[in-house]
C-alpha cells in the first residue's frame, strides 16, 4: 500500500484501528472533532461500537466499563474534556483498566480557544487525578507519529495493564501529512484472561476493582502499582538525538516545537554553530539520565528548552541538568507557534 495523504486526527484513528480497537467513546470538542467522525464511520464498517456521549464525565467511565471487560476502547478529547476526565483516568489507573486516550491540546487555561499548545504537560505527566499513579504519555510530531504512537499505546496499555495517553495538539490534529500504514499489521487480539466478561467456565468471576477499605491492603496495591510503573519506565522509555556530541547548545524540546527545533538546529549548523537537539518521545517516562549525560559529558553545554506553554517540560530538564543557570526556556502562549527565527535568536544570545 502507498502513502496516504491524511490529517493528524484521522490517521491515529487508523492507528487505533489496525491496533484492534473496535469501541469508540467520546463528545465532540475542538481541534479533535475529526476522530469521533472518522470513528463513527469505521466503527460500524468493522462491526465496532462507536458512541457519542453526553458528556467527557461519561466518557471516561464507559472506557471503564468497556475497558474492564477486556476490549481495546479508544477515547480522545482536547484539554478542558481531558480535565473532566481526571477523576475516571485514576480509577482506571487504579483498577489496572488498559485503555487509550489522545489529548488534542488546545490554548488554556479555562475555556481558552482552539490553537494548539502544550500547556497540558503537567497535567499528564505528573497525574491529574487523586492518588499514586502513573501513565505512559507519548508525544508524537508527525502525522506519521500520530498513527504510529496510538497503535504502539495499545500494546503498552495491555502490556502493564495501565492506562496510556497520546499528548499531541492542534497543529498535528489538524495538518495533513502522507502516512505508511503499512508500518502497523492489522491486529486481533483475543480477550484477555483477566476480562470482567462472564463467567466463561471460570469458578470465580473476574472483577475490576480499585477500593480496598483496609490501609494495609490498599499500600500493598499501591506498591503493586509502582513497582510495576518501574518496570514500565525502564522498558519503555524512548527518545530521538539529533547533532548532540559535540553540541554547545542542545535544544530539548518534544512536538511541534520539536519540529521547529530540528529546522533551527540544522539551519545554525549550516552558520558552522555547534547546536544540537534532543527530543523526548515518552514524556513520560521521561528521558532524565540522557540529559543528565549530556550535561555531565561537557561542563559548558548550554539547554534550550522550548514550549507551547508558560514553561512546563523545562522544570523536568532542569532536574536533569541539576543546575539551573544551564537551563534556558523560550514559550510562546495561547496558540502562537514558535518561529525558526524566533529559535535561532535565542540560541545566538547563549552563544
Amino acid at each position: 500500500m502507498a502513502k496516504v495523504l491524511m490529517k493528524g486526527n484521522e490517521a491515529l484513528c487508523e492507528g487505533a484501528i489496525r491496533a484492534g480497537c473496535r469501541a469508540y467513546f467520546g463528545y465532540p470538542i475542538t481541534p479533535q472533532n475529526e476522530v469521533p467522525e472518522y470513528m463513527s464511520r469505521r466503527m460500524p464498517e468493522l462491526g465496532g461500537v462507536f458512541l457519542q456521549t453526553e458528556s467527557e464525565v461519561a466518557t471516561i467511565n464507559m472506557l471503564l466499563g468497556a475497558g474492564g471487560s477486556g476490549k481495546r476502547v479508544l477515547s480522545s478529547s482536547s484539554s478542558p474534556g481531558i480535565s473532566l476526565m481526571q477523576e475516571g483516568i485514576s480509577y482506571l489507573a487504579g483498577s489496572e483498566t488498559p485503555v487509550v486516550l489522545v489529548n488534542v491540546v488546545r490554548g488554556s487555561p479555562g475555556l481558552g480557544n482552539i490553537a494548539p499548545s502544550q500547556s497540558d504537560y503537567y497535567q499528564a505527566t505528573k497525574g491529574g487525578g487523586n492518588g499514586d499513579y502513573w501513565m505512559v504519555v507519548y508525544g508524537p510530531s508527525s502525522v506519521q507519529e500520530m498513527t504510529q504512537h496510538v497503535y504502539k499505546a495499545f500494546e503498552v496499555a495491555f502490556k502493564y495493564r495501565n492506562p496510556v495517553l497520546v499528548l499531541a495538539d492542534g497543529v498535528l490534529g489538524q495538518m495533513m501529512e502522507p502516512v505508511d500504514l503499512d508500518t502497523m499489521p492489522e491486529l486481533s487480539p483475543k480477550d484477555p484472561d483477566w476480562g470482567a466478561n462472564g463467567m466463561k467456565g471460570r469458578k470465580e468471576p473476574n472483577i475490576i476493582n480499585s477500593i480496598y477499605l483496609q490501609p494495609e491492603a490498599l499500600e500493598k496495591h499501591c506498591e503493586y502499582l509502582r513497582d510495576k510503573m518501574a518496570k514500565a519506565k525502564e522498558e519503555v522509555l524512548e527518545y530521538e538525538e539529533l547533532m548532540v556530541d559535540d553540541a554547545d547548545v542542545v535544544i530539548v524540546a518534544y512536538g511541534v516545537s520539536s519540529r521547529v527545533g530540528r529546522s533551527a538546529s540544522q539551519l545554525l549548523r549550516e552558520e558552522g554553530k555547534k547546536v544540537g537537539m534532543l527530543r523526548p518521545i515518552t514524556l513520560w517516562p521521561f528521558p532524565e539520565m540522557q540529559i543528565r549525560d549530556l550535561a555531565n559529558s561537557k561542563s559548558d553545554r548550554q539547554f534550550l528548552v522550548l514550549e507551547l506553554s508558560a514553561g512546563q517540560m523545562v522544570d523536568d530538564v532542569r532536574l536533569a541538568v541539576q543546575d539551573d543557570e544551564r537551563v534556558h526556556f523560550y514559550g510562546r502562549m495561547g496558540g502562537v507557534l514558535i518561529q525558526k527565527e524566533e529559535v535561532v535568536d535565542q540560541v545566538n544570545n547563549l552563544l
